[in-house]
């Protein structure tokens, strides 16, 4: 049974208070407590992504955070979730996963407040985390509008370069690319883009770009040209997609959202796949209007943050199937 058909048995929510939910694949849950005042509250963990166990830790938090930064919340406060084996010679690393964590949450000015850990052959690690956001100022996946500029602040291409180093066809230098671009916090990128005033944002993280722009697409009833040239990639993931290395993740991705898309001639099919790579801890896509698409890129650049403009909304047809057009 596909996951979709289990989650759509959850209960109709009724109260009031609950400002955004799953409706419309939005990154965070939000619930108001006062007329100023929501939390964000979201959820992630995942087996480990480098082999190095403190970079994972780091990683996984990094990870947890964004879905809190997309939304336009600042995070407060986080829960540590782990699944780990009950032995000794595994307990040394599980100090440097939690090390890892812990400084990547310090680094973002957030409290560890508790967790939940059980026992498990394969380790799992990751975070629940609530963040504060005032109700009028949430970046939900409806509020993109026609004319907007998409802008990308991270290379995509994570899971297929994963997949490279796991069969132990990439260097040291790759890997180090890799884990830094992972680990980045996308808190200033998120402070950044607050003091434009954009229309809404998503992180790129599972379902790929294509899947998360699509997300919003749908909830906003519009539509998108992207140009793949435009998008930056890993130079490393090119030279893997071209040889047919990509996750399970990533195809069934290219699979799910290829009816969404219109593509152009000059798309490559390794495009394509890195497209709709399933990103870990992935950069934020921003959606800013074209008046103040330049004021966002160059404050992005000031401080050293990738900011590639890769695309534009369009107006919504109710005729076309079609959600994406992607040309060179």
């Amino acid at each position: 049974m596909d996951l979709i058909h289990v989650l759509g048995q959850l209960p109709e929510i009724k109260d009031k208070n609950v400002l955004i939910d799953s409706k419309n694949s939005d990154d965070a849950g939000v619930y108001k407590i006062t007329d100023d005042i929501a939390v964000v509250l979201t959820t992630d963990f995942f087996t480990p992504i480098v082999d190095d166990p403190y970079w994972f830790g780091a990683i996984a938090a990094a990870n947890a955070l964004s879905d809190v930064y997309a939304m336009g919340g600042k995070a407060v406060a986080a829960l540590n979730i782990a699944m780990l084996p009950n032995e000794a010679k595994f307990f040394p690393s599980l100090k440097k996963i939690m090390q890892g964590g812990i400084d990547k949450m310090k680094e973002a000015g957030v409290s560890i407040i508790g967790g939940h850990t059980i026992k498990d052959k394969e380790p799992k690690f990751g975070y629940a985390v609530l963040g504060l956001i005032h109700p009028d100022k949430i970046l939900d996946n409806s509020k993109a509008k026609p004319g907007d500029a998409l802008i990308l602040i991270k290379k995509i291409g994570t899971g297929i370069v994963s997949t490279g180093i796991k069969a132990g066809m990439c260097s040291n230098a790759v890997i180090e690319e890799l884990t830094s671009s992972m680990a980045m916090l996308n808190k200033r990128a998120s402070e950044i883009m607050l003091e434009i005033d954009i229309s809404t944002a998503t992180d790129i993280t599972g379902f790929g770009l294509i899947g998360h722009l699509s997300e919003v697409l749908n909830a906003s009833k519009c539509q998108a040209r992207l140009y793949s040239s435009r998008v930056p990639y890993f130079d490393e993931a090119i030279r893997l997609a071209e040889r047919d290395i990509a996750p399970g993740g990533t195809l069934a991705n290219l699979k799910i959202y290829n009816p969404l898309i219109e593509w152009s001639k000059g798309v490559t099919d390794s495009e394509q796949v890195m497209m709709n790579d399933a990103q870990t801890s992935g950069g934020l896509l921003i959606f800013v209007p074209q008046e103040r698409k330049d004021k966002l890129v160059g404050a992005l650049q000031k401080e050293n943050i990738l900011a590639a403009h890769i695309g534009d909304v369009l107006a919504g047809n109710v005729k076309s199937d079609k959600k994406i057009f992607v040309e060179k």
